[in-house]
């Protein structure tokens, strides 16, 4: 019998157990849907944070005085700012250095002799309010304070009128930069009509000098929602006594960034009134490295997700070998048949071998387009692609295909076994 007669034996077989067979498909689709969902889940979510948090190019690097820490969702409002950060500066100082004030990061951005451009940025309120006297905004805009490189490293780009001078950021005037978002919710798709408008951003009143072009948005941020301003001007409307400021730079190879990261460490522990034998009090982090420690403390669920399927799959195993042996005690006739009219024990074998290996891969292809769909149910509340996660799918099919090969070999050896005139008397 050669090798496609068994198969299509084997599925006639099958079709005609269908209760027998769908028990079984589900219990393994179980063990692969939960892996393959998870695993889709969890790459929708890299996606996103990737496209959320990597603002700055590869290219770019930040200097913090504290490790960086993502707060997902609504940021807080002005007052909630400063007071969480009058509770906890101490505990900042104490754990994580002195915060960077603005004289330390202007002294760094003019002794930083390297080919790089460096940016120095303070984040202001968050969750405000921005009107134009006629139509506001929802309470979700996050201002910024800037100078003029700050939107080249930070990958804006302007779609109507200018970026800011040295004159603005010098003398901290009240004029702004709006997000696409905001300009649309003021002024509908006219958003040109923004430009040189006077708007009140946190009841203060700022010109309009530029409108950012639509960055796109994820689950996690919305860097259309925002007004930019100078730093000068975020220095005084809000003062920054308590606030840090960031410093960014951005290369102009990226095989340069190694040695920019040195350079500029040389270059801002004087400037922090480091001894040579104390530590750095401020941190580098490079621009991916914000996702990578993200996806790092969600590594966690893979693992347990492999668990779960592994604990599924062996149980599923078991099942599908009781099954295959329940099979061999009803066609015991049928096997003596074959054997009295000279079927081969190797034949047999490889008969009851392909149910139980197309039953699981039945099993596998009904749990993989699951967890597909379950899967990117994440994915498109996160509005991001859709997602087959294919080194997973293909580990999927060869695993279910080894348990369906090791479910069947002591069934199918069982059966090749068999006595023909014992099993031609079989009752």
């Amino acid at each position: 019998m050669k090798t496609a007669d068994s198969i299509a034996l084997s599925y006639q077989t099958i079709k005609s157990n269908k209760l027998r067979t769908a028990i079984t498909v589900v219990i393994i689709a179980l063990g692969i849907m939960a892996l393959i969902g998870i695993i889709t889940a969890v790459q929708a979510v890299n996606q996103s944070l990737t496209t959320s948090f990597s603002t700055m190019g590869a290219n770019a690097f930040s200097i913090r005085f504290k490790e960086r820490t993502i707060r997902l969702g609504g940021g807080p409002n002005r007052d909630d700012v400063k007071m969480t950060t009058r509770n906890t500066l101490k505990e900042k100082i104490s754990s994580s250095g002195r915060i960077i004030s603005y004289e330390e990061a202007k002294a760094f951005k003019d002794q930083f002799n390297f080919p790089a451009k460096v940016g120095i940025s303070i984040p202001g309120p968050q969750g405000i309010v921005v009107d134009n006297g006629v139509k506001r905004t929802n309470p979700d805009i996050r201002i910024l304070g800037g100078d003029e490189n700050y939107l080249y490293i930070n990958g804006y780009e302007i779609e109507y009128g200018r970026n800011f001078s040295a004159g603005d950021v010098a003398s901290g005037e009240n004029v702004c930069i709006i997000g696409n978002v905001v300009a649309q919710k003021l002024y509908g798709d006219n958003t040109d009509k923004a430009m040189d408008q006077i708007i009140t951003v946190d009841n203060n009143r700022y010109r309009v000098i530029g409108i950012l072009k639509d960055k796109g948005s994820s689950a996690f941020l919305n860097a259309d929602k925002v007004v930019l301003t100078t730093v000068n001007n975020i220095r005084r409307t809000y003062g920054s006594g308590t606030n840090s400021y960031n410093i960014a730079v951005m290369v102009s190879d990226l095989n340069l960034m190694d040695v920019a990261i040195g350079e500029a460490t040389g270059t801002f522990r004087p400037i922090r009134k480091l001894d040579i034998k104390e530590a750095d009090n401020f941190y580098i982090d490079k621009s991916d490295s914000i996702v990578a420690s993200l996806m790092a403390n969600l590594g966690f669920l893979k693992y347990a997700t492999l668990a779960i399927a592994l604990i599924t799959l062996i149980g599923a195993a078991i099942g599908l070998m009781n099954i295959m042996l329940v099979a061999v005690n009803e066609r015991t006739k049928e096997i003596g048949l074959i054997k009295a009219l000279g079927g081969r024990s190797n034949e047999i074998k490889a008969q009851f071998l392909w149910e139980s290996i197309l039953i699981s891969i039945f099993g596998a292809i009904a749990g993989i387009l699951a967890g597909v769909l379950l899967g990117n149910l994440v994915a498109f509340a996160l509005k991001t692609p859709f997602i087959i996660p294919w080194v997973w799918v293909i580990v999927g099919i060869i695993v279910c295909s080894l348990v369906g090969l090791l479910a069947g070999l002591y069934p199918a050896y069982k059966a090749a076994k068999l006595d023909p005139i014992v099993a031609l008397r079989y009752e």
